[in-house]
């Protein structure tokens, strides 16, 4: 699934409701679209939403950790897998 996210292709269809779930809570406490809070975590927006996974570009630092947790948190509760291209990590949060 990542070398398919990461190409230029996306798989059509519709989106699934794990990542449409995800997605909004997260955009609902870290907007992606203007007025962009203080406290933003992305370094490049809008996020990157396909049907089957939401890509994100955090900034740097600790003011991103609460982000962090909340990545995970929701990732958790919505069944979803971490995947980090930077290490190459794929993480399964859990529930």
């Amino acid at each position: 699934m990542a070398r398919r996210c990461r190409g230029d292709g996306h798989p059509e269809g519709e989106v699934d409701d794990r990542v449409v779930g995800f997605y909004e809570s997260l955009r609902g406490r870290y907007p992606d679209f203007p007025p962009y809070p203080d406290d933003s975590p992305w370094m490049s927006v809008p996020l990157d939403v396909g049907i089957d996974h939401v890509s994100v570009c955090m900034s740097f630092g600790e003011g991103s950790w609460p982000a962090l947790d909340l990545i995970f948190d929701l990732a958790g509760r919505c069944g979803l897998t971490i995947y980090d291209p930077q290490d190459g990590k794929v993480i399964r949060p859990h529930s």
